[in-house]
């Protein structure tokens, strides 16, 4: 049994096309072995910003925590908790604003856990989440992906590496509000079964 965390973050539901090739990832994932799939919807407005109390209480030590640091560090430990659990995950992000939606941002800093998901050592920052396998599927309107413009895959690439994760593969629909966005989408969507095939 292998466990997928499949984590969405676009406002636009099941129009999504990020959402969609995601989805499309999974499937095909689940399809060549027994799987259990959590989905985590950034985009469901429960994810919050991390401010100095927050931060606080996630770095303080479980064992030391006064009940409020408990309550404001729940939905970290929660969701670092699926980042450890998970064997594999799929993002799927779509590029806003030629970066990540604000929210993966806020996900990123709830998970970023000294001595928990990452560690420093006398060479540098050392991730401790390694041995697993990421899948980004992206989706822009407008924004090349992998261009000078695109400031979410290179960044969210180098996030997982700094967390140990560097078996990431991306799958892309780029440019779909201009000419031929339809047949994007649809060789998108081919290339994400075949992506986890």
């Amino acid at each position: 049994m292998t466990n997928i965390l499949h984590i969405t973050s676009s406002i636009r539901g099941s129009e999504s096309v990020s959402n969609d090739l995601g989805q499309r990832i999974v499937d095909s994932l689940t399809a060549k072995q027994d799987a259990q799939v959590v989905t985590r919807d950034l985009s469901a407005n429960d994810i919050p910003f991390v401010d100095a109390d927050r931060f606080a209480a996630n770095l303080a030590p479980h064992a030391e925590r006064s009940p409020e640091q408990t309550e404001l560090a729940a939905i970290a430990d929660t969701l670092i908790g699926e980042l450890q659990a998970a064997d594999t995950i799929v993002f799927s992000v779509p590029i806003y604003n030629f970066g990540p939606p604000a929210v993966v941002k806020a996900w990123a800093d709830l998970v970023a856990r000294a001595g928990t998901t990452f560690e420093y050592t006398p060479t540098g920052p050392k991730g401790k989440l390694e041995g697993k396998t990421a899948y980004l599927a992206i989706a822009s309107g407008g924004t090349a992906v992998g261009s000078d413009m695109d400031f979410m895959s290179s960044w969210l690439k180098f996030f997982l590496g700094f967390l140990g994760i560097t078996d990431v593969s991306h799958i892309a629909a780029d440019g779909i509000m201009g000419e031929g966005g339809e047949e994007k989408i649809a060789e998108a969507k081919e290339k994400a079964v075949a992506l986890a095939g």
